[in-house]
Order: structure tokens, then sequence, then C-alpha cells
């Protein structure tokens, strides 16, 4: 999905993931949002926090979760960088994410429309509905050179 300009929630999600590369971590950024307002951002932080599980996702539910006083996020929509691992869908899933909204897929790692395909499983209990490629090329812009700079 292409057009300007960007949604606030992925832009705020795309701030996050710039941030997080300024910090030498993987540029993965979320936002949730509640009627339309980001009650939460975040970006990746598995190296800063050695938690391996400390992925933008987890960590923006986690923040809306605290936010809003309840595990379950009904209503909520989490705005991502890169479409999210298994374990990042699970979590969607469990925390009831009414819509995920995704910008770049990741066809090593994803689980949302790569690999697994977790909301299509039949032991997936909440399938969000999903809506990928909003800001895509800005997204897959910025990991592909997170990663070519590392790689010299």
């Amino acid at each position: 999905m292409t057009g300007f300009p960007l949604p606030d929630p992925m832009r705020a999600a795309l701030d996050a993931a710039r941030d997080a590369a300024g910090r030498g971590e993987v540029p993965v950024g979320a936002a949730v949002t509640l009627a339309g307002r980001v009650i939460a951002t975040s970006a990746n932080a598995p190296r800063a926090l050695c938690d391996p599980t400390a992925h933008a996702e987890m960590l923006a539910i986690r923040a809306a979760a605290a936010e809003l006083g309840r595990e379950r996020l009904d209503g909520c929509d989490l705005w991502v960088t890169l479409e999210p691992c298994a374990m990042c869908a699970g979590a969607i899933s469990h925390a009831r994410i009414a819509r995920l909204v995704y910008a770049a897929g990741d066809p090593k790692g994803g689980a949302v429309e790569h690999g697994p395909r977790w909301f299509g499983q039949p032991t997936c209990h909440h399938r969000p509905e999903v809506l990928a490629g909003v800001g895509e090329g800005e997204a897959a812009a910025l990991l592909r050179n997170f990663f070519r700079e590392r790689r010299g």
C-alpha cells in the first residue's frame, strides 16, 4: 500500500524504529492505538534489555496493557514496521488486538503472511483484521540500510 502522508500511528512506529537503529537495535517500531489515539509506542530492545522477547510489538503491547490497566486490548490496533514473528503473532492473538497494520513483509521471520501464518492456524483463538504494506517502502529501506551498514 502506498500513498502519503502515512497515518500518524505508522509514522510513530517508524520514528521508534529509527531510534532503535540509532541504538544499534534492529530497526522495528510499534504503536498501539485505541479509538485512533496512540496510547503506547516502542522499539526493538533485546540487546539493551538483555531480553530476547523485547521485540517492539511485545513492548508496545505491555505498555498499552499497563496504560489501560487490563490484559486484553479489545478495540486496540497495533501498528508495526515489520511483519510480526511467531512469538509476537501469538501475543497479538492473546492480547485480543482488533487490527494489525504492518509495513514490510518478512519472508525469513514473519508469521502472518509468511512462515507459520499464525492467524490461520486452528489453535489460534483470536484473529485480528490484518492490513499489510502501510509504509512498506520506508520501513524496508530502514532495514536494508541498517543491515548494509553492518555488513560493510
